[in-house]
């Protein structure tokens, strides 16, 4: 059996960390999103075809020609028009059943093992609180009898979750398939057609760990979920008065100074330098060659690869892109004084995180100057600067001439503690 896994997208709501990077390459865990998919399939496939478009490249580089000894093969989605159009361009390499994944999701073993031994085409669904925001899906006993996306009044609970398992067959639908109202052909419509020409399509249904990582904070969701797995491991060097509590992975060619005090689950990866004095508790990830430096207190967040965070810093619920930069005594808040959930923009419009606790989205490159302080929910875009005691309370960008500018938004989430 193939695999088609589908990572072309740039994943324009998980701005500014996919600036110059794809959205699958992002951490999970300490490793890239779609490498976790990868995983999860390869014992029971003998294939990979990567669709690929932005920053193309860079997903090439990172896997070469196999991964764990199974050999990828590579196609190309210039224009990103839906995920029955990214399937669309594996056609050629498809030569039996196969199964289709998207390259930015977090799902388990169990679920693709379900999937890969189906015998016929079949769509994974699980049930879910509030269905509206989803494909959702009706069943006669396991057969889908309708596909209805995103319905204001959902005729069940069973929703989408965008994994499948088809045979070749399933291109003549796709053949079929017209654009979408978002301008999409949609492998949902190309299943419809399925459907109505009495071609069965079963309900996998799931009720496991699944996770559709489109925004920040669900980077966060989904590390705190990989890193229930995380078990004591260290290789690299930790100075005889460091503290290490639970389940902590320090990584061979890491390093871990007298008076640190880490709290696990926590991973620290290869070239990380963490204190001396530093406090790093869970669920947190120290990424390659990331500096956390004298009296520095990291909890559940995201820090990418060669990102410091200078003596005397607080970084708490917060995602920190590649090559960030903190001066000493940069502060994060993580909580609204009126206990409220935390509000971000996303493309324009305040989001709900849905998280009584969110820091910061920092994209690659971001510097603050001594003292800043960061209010819960605010982006620094990629290579944004602030002065030094500088407060920010609405998000901050930078532009092509490389001055600093912030959005004409309303000040959503009130200062902090």
């Amino acid at each position: 059996m193939q695999a088609v896994v589908v990572a072309a997208g740039q994943g324009t709501r998980m701005g500014p960390l996919t600036d110059g990077l794809p959205k699958p390459l992002l951490p999970v865990g300490g490793t890239p999103i779609v490498e976790h998919v990868l995983d999860v399939a390869v014992p029971h496939v003998d294939e990979f075809v990567l669709v690929v478009g932005y920053e193309a490249d860079q997903l090439e580089a990172h896997f070469g020609s196999n991964y764990q000894g199974t050999p990828i093969k590579y196609v190309t989605q210039d224009a990103q028009l839906g995920t029955a159009h990214a399937i669309q361009q594996a056609q050629p390499h498809i030569d039996g059943p196969f199964l289709a994944l998207n390259g930015d999701v977090y799902l388990t073993p169990a679920l693709v093992e379900r999937l890969a031994t189906a015998t016929t085409t079949a769509i994974a669904v699980m049930p879910v609180e509030d269905p509206r925001s989803y494909g959702v899906v009706d069943t006669d006993g396991a057969q889908v009898t309708t596909i209805v996306e995103k319905p204001s009044d959902p005729p069940t609970n069973l929703a989408n979750l965008g994994l499948y398992r088809f045979t070749p067959d399933i291109f003549e639908y796709i053949d079929r398939t017209e654009r979408s109202e978002r301008g999409e052909y949609e492998i949902t419509d190309s299943l419809q057609y399925a459907i109505s020409d009495e071609t069965p399509v079963t309900a996998v249904e799931y009720d496991g760990d699944w996770l559709d990582i489109g925004r920040p904070w669900e980077l966060l969701d989904a590390t705190e979920t990989r890193l229930e797995d995380c078990e004591r491991t260290i290789h690299g060097d930790v100075e005889p008065n460091a503290t290490l509590h639970g389940d902590v992975v320090v990584e061979e060619g890491a390093r871990v100074r007298d008076g640190a005090y880490i709290e696990g689950p926590v991973r620290i990866q290869a070239g990380a330098d963490v204190g001396p004095n530093a406090y790093v508790r869970g669920s947190t990830v120290i990424g390659p060659n990331v500096r956390v430096g004298n009296g520095v207190e990291v909890k559940n967040s995201i820090l990418m690869a060669d990102t410091a965070v200078g003596h005397l810093s607080y970084v708490g619920d917060s995602v920190l892109g590649r090559n960030v930069n903190f001066g000493a005594g940069t502060k994060v808040a993580n909580l609204r004084h009126d206990d409220q959930t935390v509000r971000v923009q996303v493309k324009g419009e305040m989001t709900d995180t849905h998280r009584r606790k969110f820091g910061v989205v920092v994209g690659h490159g971001a510097k603050t100057g001594i003292n800043t302080s960061l209010n819960a929910g605010v982006t620094l875009g990629t290579n944004a600067r602030t002065t030094p005691g500088e407060v920010v309370t609405r998000d901050k960008h930078r532009d092509d001439t490389g001055a600093n500018h912030e959005p004409d938004t309303p000040l959503e989430n009130k200062p902090q503690r």
